[in-house]
């Protein structure tokens, strides 16, 4: 079988590479366990150099990898240029701090000394998506390899050169032969790799369904995994907010990466007393929003990635609408060639329609008018997910408290959710466990081993 890249922008396809068979995994299984042996001795320094050398690639050339993923999955270009910085602001980040985040850590006890040493695990497999394809990697690759591991990446279906591209990367950057390999292989291999006595832990970001049966296969083979799943966010804007700045802020939140990111602001809970006045700040706000080509540098939104992922758009609108919903803004798939869809804003949105219960991947807003606070965080809980959220109010003290109630693995004042190297990013309840990124991120991945030195 064969993968498939596909342009969004025209629906042209641009290239295809074969699956790889199972003697081409094998060995390329069999050359990231050898390279581990040697990786996971060498010291932080020479990680270090290497992974700022990395770093160092990924400025230097963002915009040809940026192209690269505009073309694959149509970001928006000066998007694409951003998450390739973001990369390497990660690699130097863990270059930095890694030997500081898994130092011994001294605990008193009876014994004449004790304490706990953070060692790497061997071989991780990471099962990525398309829609951040560079920074989603980069985020396992930095922290992991700075901790010693290794990895084999099983990246999305439709963004193959983004994959071997990667690899490409690591390998111009001095890492060992077999540190990382890329796997070209489509969903239905990826349980016998994950079974495969060579890999010792699986990290994954990706749908709900994804996510469950590969924690089940890992599961029955004992191995560790961290699921990064979906999110309906909310964006939560209290009567006391700056309701401009909100709006305008909130549009970009719901149309980053064309809304195709798991931390979009997906519902928008307004206060009933300031609804109206910030629906009028937030039509024009999505409104003003620039639909285009992805490689022209004034684009902000481009295409969404696929064609079915257009037709599912159509089909949570056309479904929110029957239900009661009321289109304020767009609503509905753009004529002509590629994969575009309206900015698009519903309003009457409520329990039991999709724009309500399901997480809608793509540039579509729904609002939600509550009588209160109270009711807006009954309403933000109300879902099977918990990544981020947004809470938008100018008195900080009520904030925090709203904080504590708010089901999420991250929450944000006055801003829109993002992920940042510095702090821990994931989810609760639906959303996945574990975290990447920050201190927890790089001990995700390590033995937590109890050293004990009799008196």
């Amino acid at each position: 079988m064969a993968l498939h890249t596909v342009n969004p922008t025209t629906g042209k396809e641009i290239e295809r590479f074969e699956e790889f068979t199972w003697k081409q995994i094998d060995a390329r299984l069999a050359t990231t366990a050898k390279a581990y042996k040697d990786w996971r001795l060498t010291s932080f320094a020479e990680r270090a150099d290497r992974m700022h050398a990395l770093a160092e690639l990924l400025r230097r050339n963002r915009r040809e990898y940026g192209k690269t993923m505009a073309l694959e999955m149509g970001k928006p270009i000066t998007e694409a240029m951003a998450e390739s910085e973001k990369c390497a602001w990660a690699c130097d980040f863990y270059a930095e701090k890694a030997k500081t985040l898994l130092a011994d850590e001294e605990v008193p006890t009876d014994a004449k000394r004790s304490l706990v040493r953070y060692e790497p695990l061997g071989p991780i497999l990471a099962v990525m998506p398309w829609n951040f394809p560079f920074w989603q990697v980069f985020r396992f690759v930095a922290p992991s390899f700075m901790a010693g591991n290794v990895g084999l990446l099983k990246h999305a279906s439709n963004v193959p050169r983004c994959a071997m591209t990667i690899q490409e990367i690591v390998e111009e950057a001095g890492f060992p032969k077999g540190t990382f390999n890329t796997l070209l292989v489509g969903s239905r291999q990826v349980e016998d790799i994950v079974r495969d006595n060579r890999i010792r832990a699986v990290t994954l970001t990706g749908s709900e369904k994804a996510g469950a049966s590969v924690a089940a296969v890992a599961g029955t083979e004992v191995k560790k995994t961290v699921m990064e799943l979906g999110g309906s966010d909310p964006f939560i804007v209290l009567k006391d907010a700056d309701l401009e700045k909100a709006a305008k802020v909130g549009a970009q939140a719901r149309c980053i990466n064309s809304g195709q990111s798991c931390i979009a602001a997906k519902r928008f809970i307004v206060e009933k007393a300031i609804s109206k006045e910030f629906m009028s700040f937030f039509v024009e706000a999505m409104r003003s929003l620039r639909v285009g080509d992805p490689l022209r540098e004034d684009t902000q939104v481009g295409p969404v990635a696929r064609g079915d992922l257009r037709d599912e758009l159509a089909r949570q609108v056309n479904a929110s609408v029957s239900k009661g919903a009321r289109v304020e803004l767009g609503g509905k798939s753009m004529e002509g060639p590629g994969f575009f869809f309206e900015p698009t804003v519903l309003s009457g949105v409520k329990k039991g329609m999709p724009a309500y219960d399901e997480e809608v991947f793509g540039p579509v807003a729904g609002v939600i008018t509550v009588p209160g606070e109270r009711d807006a965080i009954r309403v933000a809980n109300d879902s099977r997910y918990g990544l981020g959220a947004s809470i938008w109010t100018e008195d900080l003290a009520k904030a925090m408290r709203l904080v504590s109630e708010v089901e999420a693995g991250m929450v944000f004042v006055n801003h829109l959710v993002k992920s940042d190297p510095r702090l821990p990013f994931g989810g609760v309840k639906s959303s996945g466990y574990g975290r990447e990124l920050g201190t927890p991120g790089i001990r995700e991945f390590v033995n937590a081993k109890t050293v004990w030195i009799a008196a």
